[in-house]
């Protein structure tokens, strides 16, 4: 059954009827916080008004940015140093993706937006484990029993090389 799913699914994108899609996207951090849900439910409305159907999402959170956004709303120019940060996946016509493009690119609410063709399935990234962590030996401590050093005795040493050399 899971061989015919992918069939009809690819057949799908051949032909440009429905692709999956994943949008990404920043809202401004001025909207207030009892205001995001509705926000975010007009974004799903917009996809499902434009023929699409919404997959799975998550619900925007606040987060800091890695370098402050400009966003020029009526001729101001604003910087964001924080945001909302959510996604929508979804099933949208080809042709269909253009006109939600332009419909995000005119609402003052969004900072910056993605939509990239993905797949249906969950694609999230499970934490990976890092190498470096493993190779690291924990530190002799001077004072712990490891530690230790004995006294070097040079003629023991002078007769285990000339024993070597002698081999």
């Amino acid at each position: 059954m899971l061989k015919a799913e992918n069939e009809e699914k690819n057949e799908m994108d051949e032909n440009g009827n429905s692709r999956i899609y994943e949008l990404g996207y920043l809202l401004v951090p001025t909207v207030p916080g009892e205001d995001v849900p509705a926000v975010f439910g007009n974004l799903k409305e917009l996809v499902s008004s434009l023929g699409g159907v919404v997959i799975s999402d998550e619900m925007p959170k606040m987060m800091p940015l890695a370098y402050a956004m400009v966003k020029i709303t009526a001729n101001v120019c604003n910087k964001f140093k924080t945001a909302y940060f959510g996604w929508t996946k979804f099933a949208m016509d080809s042709d269909k993706v253009s006109e939600l493009k332009k419909k995000l690119d005119l609402n003052p609410n969004f900072i910056r937006f993605l939509i990239i063709k993905t797949v249906k399935e969950n694609t999230i990234a499970a934490k990976r484990f890092v190498r470096g962590e493993m190779r690291r030996r924990p530190r002799a401590d001077k004072n712990s029993e490891s530690g230790t050093t004995v006294p070097i005795n040079k003629d023991e040493i002078d007769k285990e090389i000339d024993a070597l050399v002698a081999t």
